[in-house]
């Protein structure tokens, strides 16, 4: 090597280039290779140490310490103890000389190779490690460096990583902990010296009038007056050294809090001193004097401070989250809750110069001014209010001395003056828990039912209210506008929908524990916008071109719009409420309910009749969706009732149902004028699926008789009429269909008029597939392209709706799918001529499987035996080896979801019981083995697979008996029934392939698979089986520990572990004297002493638990080995 001095100049011009932005890729690579080359040298830490000590260039200097780390946490085993001391001496010591002149990220860096270095060597070989860390902090001049040194040791030491073995991580947390309450004490004492240096008791003004504590609350919540007193003096005035301080404090606190349990060690001294930090976060005067100050500098110190009160929030926050508390912990627990309520009270309360929301508002700016701080306080406490109602409530609401009902009305406050949308749903959320919670804990102590909800009542009305008034313009249209109703969300639905429907499930639970309040509170609101809407009929006028609504002034227009909008949400809200008026409510609740119906019933008829939808309005772009979205709507909640009309004509039927009959009736006409395709898409589909519920779900025998339905069959089979949107004629078809399948609740069999009725559908059926029928003649002929595109258009609409039909039908009666399937007969056979003709034409295949899928799910029973032989000899038939390639390897996604489908079809086949379809079997694990599996067992694409081993595990789940010829009486001869073995080969190609499908890397595969294997052991005892145990077992047993070592499928290691362990437990004797040995030998990278350690650490435990931990100690172990042997410098010799 060359002299330390020309290396550095050398080393220091390399890292000027190689990140100068004029060098090109090729040199930067060139440059790496011999950075990388020097690092792997003996002894190139000696020149790096001298780099460290001799260099201001930052780059230099991280690199140098790379070449530390790697050697530290990779070569340490191979360096001579003569070295390491050296190092470990070296290191602290340069730290120690110039830490404060360093970059923080250096500094940082450096701190976490020492740290490394403690990690290997405390205490056997560096007993001073954490001692050294105590002493920088208890000295003023180093305790910010020992408080890094603190956090660092930390986060690398109680949670290593995999590069330890097991025995030393739990060496490391006992060290740990055995410090922690020096720690903590160390930390609570610079906490509180800060504080009190800086605090200013004597000097503080008495408390003007206006800005006292309401001081019953407060006394209430904190229980002494002393407390409250304490918790009320006025924040010190840090110097910028004492925040930093803090802050660094508080991070290890937090830290510190991730992973210690619960104890005594945090003492009631140290909770109060973090909730003294945590009211920096709450104290808006902080701001005021930075921005009376002036200077930039005061504005980073409010930031500061409000950092500390983040900081502090996050301490509280780490405690919080652990569920399992001791008893001797749960009144250090009421303390927190206590004293956080303070600040709650601190931050909710109004005085003349704030109103609530201004100081949540800057309150959550202030620390996003500093760009690395991405949190805001308001987040830390909403964070904090959510742990406590989910996870403590149930445990702190039986203390009589902590008052619940004032907590809600402060977070009613905190949730209702939330600055931000985001926050605002957050707060609903943790609204959203306690209802729940309190519909938990009602439905578990009816007794006192009434005592607990009166308790609440007030609290929910309030909420209820509130909630209604923030989805409303008419309360809150500056808000309500800021939301985007356009880009959709992940979960598909824009801002203003996710808005809407929070609000609404806000009101549902809450309607679910007070129907009649809730029902009270929002009928009268839906009522005064129906009467908005109801008198508009009174402005339409006609004109030259149609009717217009004569409102053009501008605000009459902008009042109209909100109107409009409220409205529209107003009705999304009745209709969320639908079920709780039926069931056991019926009775009790049926003149709400009819009410409601009836206005419903009312509004749509209104909209359909003044044809709202089509009116022309003075601004178009907004009052015409508003007017389409209203009545859309209005047939939507009326929708929403079809379960309660239901109810009301099983209870009415015998006896007086004429106002049933009016209010269907009325419904129908309603819906009728929109079943066209002229009308937006948006209102034809809402009355689509109205008509679509009446028939289903409601499905009065009268329904057929009425002219408006008629008037639908009729446009519905009329060839000349312009068909409507595929969405629309698929539901229009399926309602009609149901009308004439489905059997009329409360008639006996004999009044149901089967005949008449299969008849009418027979019709139908044929009207619908009159243009599809025609083509058996010409599809086998050649065709031209624009003949082919238009027979693929009768296909797709024609399949479609005869695919609806028969997915509608497929749970109902036997005579309801008889006579759907006598109706679809033709049809059906004109598919399997048709498929033979499109077989090269994947988008025309995978219509027809998807056909004959929704078939065989639906209807396999009604198509009887000759005819699904047939189908599904068609199917193997064409699908040759050659086409299967075809569909796979050249015709993309397509392609592939063609054979899935085919694969599908097979899956519900082998499933039927009975003897019918075993003749297949052959065929099918024929195809599945020699022809679908060669072809996508080496791709890396996880098409098909799924559907492929779906199919061979319900062959066997299904079919045990074509493998096991298991007989009761020889089971009972012998005590253990060792079953004659058929089929054997096939038996073992398919386990064969579940094993191979372990070695691949897609992890969904991996655990559908192995969930697989694991149900046919618990069914059908697979892991028992002669076969499987002498030839399988250990194999299988073999590849998921190779698994776990290779750390390919991370996210299953619980899973894996539990099928190597019912596994093993089949032969425990073999697992621990022939399998494990084998196993270990076979292990390369470990030398035999390893390979011992690993046998006896494996203890010989036969329950699942301690099996598991086995199972994890030996793959992490003999992966730290592996790290450790390649480390080591080449020519080592290992004794």
């Amino acid at each position: 090597m060359a002299s330390e001095e020309a290396s550095l100049r050398a080393l220091e011009s390399l890292m000027t280039e190689f990140f100068h932005n004029c060098t090109t890729n090729e040199r930067k690579r060139e440059i790496e290779e011999l950075l990388n080359n020097f690092a792997q040298q003996i002894g190139a830490w000696r020149f790096c140490l001298y780099f460290l000590s001799s260099t201001r260039n930052d780059y230099v200097m991280m690199y140098s310490l790379t070449v530390f780390e790697n050697l530290i946490n990779k070569m340490w085993l191979g360096v001579p103890s003569q070295d390491k001391m050296e190092i470990r001496s070296c290191l602290p010591k340069l730290l120690l000389a110039q830490h404060k002149t360093l970059p923080y990220f250096i500094r940082n860096k450096l701190c976490k190779v020492i740290v490394d270095i403690g990690r290997q060597d405390w205490p056997m070989f560096y007993h001073d490690f954490f001692t050294n860390i105590l002493q920088l902090i208890q000295s003023p001049v180093t305790t910010p460096l020992g408080l890094i040194m603190l956090k660092t040791t930390s986060e690398e030491l109680a949670c290593p990583r995999e590069d330890l073995s097991v025995a030393r991580k739990e060496e490391l947390r006992k060290l740990l902990l055995d410090q922690v309450q020096t720690v903590l004490g160390l930390l609570t004492g610079i906490l509180e010296s800060i504080w009190d240096k800086h605090s200013v008791t004597a000097a503080t003004p008495p408390p003007s009038p206006t800005s006292g504590e309401s001081g019953d609350l407060l006394s209430s919540l904190l229980q002494s007056p002393s407390a409250a007193k304490l918790l009320n003096q006025p924040i010190p005035i840090l110097d910028t050294d004492s925040e930093y301080i803090c802050s660094l404090a508080l991070e290890c606190l937090a830290h510190l809090f991730s992973w210690i349990p619960l104890s005594a060690s945090i003492t009631p001294s140290l909770l109060t001193t973090i909730f003294h930090f945590a009211r920096f976060g709450c104290d808006t005067r902080v701001r005021k004097m930075s921005s009376v100050n002036g200077s930039s500098q005061n504005v980073g110190l409010g930031a500061e401070r409000g950092r500390l009160g983040v900081l502090a929030m996050s301490c509280i926050n780490e405690l919080m989250s652990k569920n399992c508390v001791p008893m001797e912990f749960e009144e250090y627990l009421l303390r927190m809750f206590q004293q956080t309520f303070y600040l709650l009270q601190k931050i909710t309360k109004e005085n003349n110069a704030h109103t609530v929301k201004s100081r949540l508002e800057e309150l959550d700016e202030r620390v996003l001014c500093w760009c690395w701080q991405a949190e805001s306080y308001i987040e830390k406490f909403t964070d904090f209010l959510r742990l406590f109602v989910s996870v403590h409530l149930r445990r702190i609401e039986s203390y009589s001395q902590f008052p619940v009902v004032e907590f809600l009305a402060l977070l009613f406050k905190y949730t209702f003056h939330q600055p931000t949308h985001e926050g605002y749903f957050s707060c609903l959320d943790i609204w959203t828990l306690f209802l729940d919670y309190l519909t938990s804990k009602i439905k578990s102590r009816l007794a006192d039912k009434e005592a607990v909800l009166n308790r609440y009542e007030d609290a929910l009305v309030l909420l209820l209210t509130e909630v209604l008034n923030r989805i409303q313009f008419r309360y809150n249209q500056a808000q309500l506008e800021e939301l985007d109703d356009e880009t959709l969300d992940d979960d598909q639905q824009t801002e203003w929908q996710r808005y809407l429907r929070q609000s609404l499930e806000v009101v549902a639970k809450v309607m679910e524990l007070l129907p009649t309040h809730a029902f009270s509170t929002l009928f009268p609101v839906l009522q005064d916008n129906l009467e908005v809407y109801l008198g508009l009929q009174q402005f339409v006028v006609t004109s030259g071109t149609g009717h217009r609504l004569n409102i053009t002034a501008e605000n009459d227009c902008r009042r109209l719009h909100c109107s409009l909008r409220d409205l529209s949400s107003l009705l999304q809200a009745v209709g969320r409420l639908a079920e709780y008026f039926t069931g056991d409510m019926f009775a009790a609740r049926f003149n709400d309910a009819l009410t409601v119906v009836e206005r419903l019933v009312k509004v749509t008829l209104y909209g359909s009749q003044i044809k709202l939808y089509n009116i022309e309005t003075a601004v178009p772009s907004v009052l015409k969706p508003d007017l389409i979205d209203v009545h859309a709507q209005s047939l939507a909640a009326l929708q929403a009732y079809s379960h309660w009309l239901a109810q009301f004509y099983s209870e009415v039927h015998r006896q007086n149902p004429e106002q049933f009959i009016s209010l269907v009736s009325t419904a129908l006409e309603a819906i009728t004028p929109l079943i066209s395709s002229k009308v937006q898409e948006k209102l034809l589909l809402s009355a689509c699926h109205l008509l679509v519920s009446l028939a289903t779900t409601v499905r009065p025998v009268f329904l057929i008789s009425i002219p408006a339905v008629q008037k639908v069959f009729n446009r519905i089979t009329d060839t000349s009429a312009q068909r409507l949107p595929d969405k629309a004629q698929v539901l229009v078809c399926r309602a009609l269909s149901n009308v004439l399948l489905l059997p009329w609740p409360n008639l006996p069999e004999s009044e149901q008029q089967w005949a008449v009725r299969s008849t009418n559908h027979s019709s139908l059926i044929s009207a619908l597939t009159r243009d599809y029928r025609q083509l058996k003649s010409s599809a086998i002929l050649p065709q031209r392209k624009v003949q082919l595109e238009d027979t693929k258009v009768i296909i797709h609409q024609t399949l479609s709706v005869l695919e609806d039909i028969v997915e509608s039908i497929s749970g109902e009666s036997t005579k309801s799918r008889q006579i759907c399937y006598q109706s679809l007969q033709e049809s059906v056979q004109v598919s399997l001529a048709l498929f033979p003709a499109f077989i090269h034409q994947s988008d025309v295949t995978d219509e027809m499987l998807s056909f004959f899928l929704t078939l065989f799910q639906g209807l396999r029973v009604q198509m009887g035996v000759p005819f699904t032989e047939q189908i599904i000899q068609t199917f193997l038939n064409m699908f040759t080896r050659e086409q299967l390639a075809e569909s796979i390897l050249h015709e993309g996604s397509t392609g592939c979801r063609v054979v899935e489908k085919f694969l599908k079809i097979l899956q519900v086949v082998v499933q039927e019981p009975g003897q019918v379809f075993k003749p297949f079997l052959p065929s099918v694990i024929s195809l599945c083995m020699e022809q679908v599996y060669p072809i996508i067992a080496e791709r890396s694409s996880p098409d098909v697979k799924a559907e492929l081993f779906e199919l061979l595990f319900r062959v066997l789940h299904h079919n045990w008996r074509y493998f096991f010829k298991s007989s009761v009486l020889a089971s009972v001869q012998r005590g253990v029934a060792e079953e004659q073995m058929e089929n054997e080969a096939q038996f073992s190609a398919i386990m064969q392939a579940f094993g191979q499908s372990f070695l691949q890397p897609d992890i969904h595969l991996f655990k559908q698979n192995l969930f697989y294997l694991e149900t046919l052991n618990t069914k059908q005892k697979l892991y028992h089986k002669k076969i499987f145990r002498t030839t399988m077992l250990f194999q299988f047993v073999n590849v998921l520990l190779q698994v776990l070592v290779h750390k390919s499928h991370d996210l299953l290691q619980e899973e894996i572990g539990i099928a190597t362990y019912n596994m093993a437990s089949v032969d425990f004797d073999g697992f621990y004297s022939a399998f494990l040995p084998e196993f270990l030998a076979s292990c390369d990278g470990v030398d035999s002493n390893q390979k011992n350690v690993l046998g006896r650490n494996f203890k010989m435990d036969r329950d699942l638990p301690s099996f598991t931990q086995n199972v994890h100690r030996l793959v992490n172990d003999l992966r730290y080995y592996r790290l450790c042997n390649d480390s080591l410098p080449p020519g080592t010799v290992k004794l």
